[in-house]
């Protein structure tokens, strides 16, 4: 009898053991906000324009070493623009632009994740200023341990989109004169789980 019992209790702590690691293996990874970053680089005929958005949130769902089991969603507020000129910010929020105020939103939603080589390409919806365009974006993956000795994977990206596309700036007289229509997008996304 005890021996039943003890059977029956290792078998359970087993199965316990087992479904705990796998859904280890399948949960959400976190975001480090603060070493993650979403910039970005808009040309003029003169200088670049650097800039940055505060205020994102990132969710990637799935095992991550399955990339056809991930899903990733990204949301970006647009009033948290930043290129440390607030006249420029003001301007760049304005309907000129972005039009914060009446999409304060840029939002991605993956459609597929795949390797290539050495890096992971994640292909999705970018959806901006009302308009939402399929884009592929490639990730150099790097895995390690952070500060604190915590396992962390880094994924670091860059987008080149036509903002014509989005018609942001395309009523612009100074958009007009002077700003490239190319804008190259660079993405920091630190995770733990």
């Amino acid at each position: 009898m005890k021996h039943g019992v003890r059977n029956a209790l290792g078998a359970a702590l087993g199965v316990l053991l087992v479904s705990s690691t796998a859904f280890a293996a399948f949960s959400a990874l976190k975001l480090d906000p603060v070493h993650s970053k979403v910039s970005f680089t808009a040309a003029t005929v003169l200088f670049d324009v650097d800039g940055e958005f505060g205020e994102f949130t990132v969710s990637i769902d799935g095992d991550p070493n399955k990339p056809q089991t991930v899903k990733v969603e990204a949301n970006i507020d647009v009033a948290s623009l930043n290129t440390q000129n607030t006249k420029r910010d003001n301007h760049l929020k304005s309907p000129d632009f972005f039009d914060a105020a009446k999409y304060p939103m840029i939002r991605f939603a993956s459609t597929r994740v795949k390797t290539k080589g050495s890096q992971l390409v994640v292909t999705g919806n970018l959806t901006m200023h009302g308009v939402s365009k399929l884009v592929s974006i490639p990730f150099k993956v790097a895995k390690g341990k952070n500060g604190a000795g915590v396992d962390t994977t880094t994924y670091k990206g860059k987008l080149t989109i036509d903002r014509n596309d989005y018609g942001i700036g395309t009523d612009s007289i100074a958009a007009k004169i002077s700003l490239e229509d190319e804008v190259e997008i660079k993405l920091l996304v630190v995770t733990f789980q």
